[in-house]
């Protein structure tokens, strides 16, 4: 690998194509160590000793590390977060959404919180498809119907319960200061209120009351933003706890609103919503442990699958940004989003093959199908056969203690503002989750996945999801904590974090900058960040890749604790406004 230039808007590296040939090797070069973070190093992490916290807003990284210093551990700290970006970053922040929880404790057990949003009981199957059997977006995304039960508030209810230290009035003190003070806006909302607010907000009256001035316009960077009416609700769950939310005042406002406008959500299925504690996905790769989201995530899943096809490939060797390594990790993602769309669901509801998906012989299986040289069209990939191995908005933030424990936590309206609904006075954005099914198997959602009947619309069933909070693991202790959102580009976001670390030996903050790719199959299109090398993209043209230079991808806000417990992290430079801050 040849570095050409550093001189990228990100201060990505620019690389050259890489001639190297091969397919599948048996036995992979062993992996470059990381540096962590050493004076050679081009980019360089935030170095702390003894908690830190990465966020996608700077407010809501210092309530974490406040709460750290105040002797909360790394559950109460996430939660801290979580409630404040409720306040500081409404595009994806939220007490109207849901989301996942990852965590792995000091002594070294991982668990996951599902808190992802349900189907109203009145959902059906066929809920946004038109007079034509068409699925209709507008019905999924901007109507009242778009809102699945949030999740929210009884996730981090229940994290609290089970595995905090401080009370959970104590955690929501920041956030309801936040937003009964106001906060100072920055780029990163202004920006969006401009792009998004119009589209989704303005024909809302209680949203365009919050984030609207008088003469119509969004409110801009340098102004305050005051929330009363979240605050009061955020106020209401400080004292009364998830009841507040899923059975007192909050619910009849949420009830009341979708009453009035034929939405779905009535105070019953608030009652009955229940977060979740699973056991996580977890795979191994070069010797490292892995663990993330099982269903109704499919991240997961995918991110194991790939690893185990790309064990099969000596990515160290090809070297970072080659057209063989893009090309090897194009091809493994294109048989792993094939595979999403057939058999990827809620596991409440359907039987996900999990111990197929995740089998290093079904991943060296599709290994083999793979030609370094030549591109194998979507329309020629197909769901696998797995009976013989069967026994675009959202957020992310990671936290590590001083006593070692590490959480990641990925949550969402789905896209910006949700469906832009704000419930009643209540002051809380509602989430358009509800486009995450598969309204009509084969049609593919906003992010352009495809779908099937395990992801059809059911009552009480939650949406699939890539939402893919991950920890990997080395020699038994935390070692790396990572997540992004970016709808169905999360999943390969993440992917290349781990592969960045790993086989290339990146220090965190390396792998943060990196220039990304995606490929999901459908449409059979590779997505690239600029940075890579024109050399690189004339390779994989001539590969039978469908290059296409697209806008940056995925907002990862990580932690990478060293063996001596340095902690080093690194905020995504394609979020203006994040943060990683520790003591």
């Amino acid at each position: 690998m040849k570095i050409i230039s550093r001189g990228c808007q990100l201060g990505w590296l620019l690389v050259t194509g890489c001639l190297l040939c091969g397919g599948a090797s048996a036995a992979p070069a062993s992996v470059p160590p990381v540096s962590y973070g050493v004076e050679a190093d081009t980019f360089h992490p935030v170095k702390e000793q003894h908690g830190m916290v990465s966020s996608v807003d700077a407010l809501a990284t210092r309530v974490g590390v406040d709460i750290l210093k105040q002797g909360g551990n790394a559950v109460d700290a996430a939660v801290a977060v979580g409630f404040a970006l409720a306040v500081t970053h409404p595009q994806a922040g939220n007490l109207g959404g849901g989301g996942f929880m990852l965590l792995r404790t000091a002594a070294g057990r991982t668990t996951t919180i599902d808190f992802r949003e349900m189907a109203p009981a009145g959902a059906s199957r066929d809920m946004f498809l038109d007079k034509q059997g068409n699925a209709d977006s507008k019905l999924s995304l901007t109507s009242h119907l778009a809102s699945g039960t949030p999740g929210t508030v009884a996730g981090f209810a229940l994290a609290v319960q089970k595995y905090g230290t401080l009370p959970l009035a104590r955690l929501l003190e920041p956030a309801i200061r936040l937003a009964r003070d106001g906060f100072v806006i920055n780029d990163a909302l202004a920006n969006d209120l401009k792009t998004y607010g119009k589209e989704v907000l303005l024909s809302h009256p209680a949203s365009k009351a919050i984030f609207f001035k008088a003469d119509g316009t969004p409110y801009q960077k340098g102004e305050r933003l005051v929330q009363k009416n979240l605050a009061r609700s955020l106020q209401l769950i400080a004292e009364q706890g998830a009841a507040a939310f899923y059975q007192g005042k909050i619910a009849d406002e949420i009830a009341a609103e979708m009453a009035a406008h034929g939405g779905l959500i009535s105070k019953a299925d608030l009652t009955a919503y229940r977060a979740v504690e699973r056991q996580p996905v977890s795979g191994t790769y070069h010797g490292y442990e892995l663990f993330s989201m099982p269903p109704p995530s499919s991240g997961g899943i995918h991110i194991v699958q790939i690893l185990n096809i790309l064990e099969n490939f000596d990515l160290a060797k090809m070297g970072f940004g080659s057209a063989d390594a893009i090309q090897v990790m194009a091809e493994a993602e294109k048989y792993a989003y094939a595979d999403r769309s057939e058999y990827l669901g809620d596991p409440d509801f359907v039987k996900v093959p999990w111990q197929a998906l995740t089998s290093k012989a079904y991943a060296k299986s599709l290994a083999q199908q793979i030609d370094l040289q030549q591109a194998r069209p979507s329309s020629a990939i197909k769901p696998g056969n797995l009976a013989p191995y069967e026994s675009n908005q959202t957020t992310h933030f990671s936290v590590v203690d001083q006593r070692g424990n590490a959480v990641a936590v990925t949550y969402t309206l789905n896209t910006n503002f949700g469906s832009g609904i704000v419930a009643g006075n209540s002051g809380i954005l509602m989430n358009n989750q509800m486009d995450d099914f598969s309204a009509k198997p084969g049609t593919p959602n906003v992010y352009g996945l495809v779908g099937g009947d395990a992801n059809a619309i059911q009552p009480a069933k939650r949406p699939l999801s890539s939402m893919s909070p991950t920890i990997v693991v080395k020699e038994g202790k935390a070692w790396l904590v990572t997540g992004s959102p970016g709808g169905s580009r999360i999943i390969t976001t993440v992917l290349q974090m781990v592969v960045n670390s790993i086989d290339f030996g990146m220090n965190v903050a390396e792998a943060t900058n990196a220039p990304r790719f995606h490929h999901q199959w459908l449409p059979d299109q590779l997505r690239v960040e600029k940075g890579f090398s024109p050399d690189t993209l004339r390779l994989l043209e001539s590969r039978g890749q469908h290059v296409q230079v697209e806008a940056a991808m995925g907002s990862t806000q990580s932690i990478m604790i060293a063996p001596d417990g340095t902690l080093y992290g690194a905020s995504d430079p394609r979020s203006p406004g994040a943060l990683t801050a520790g003591y």
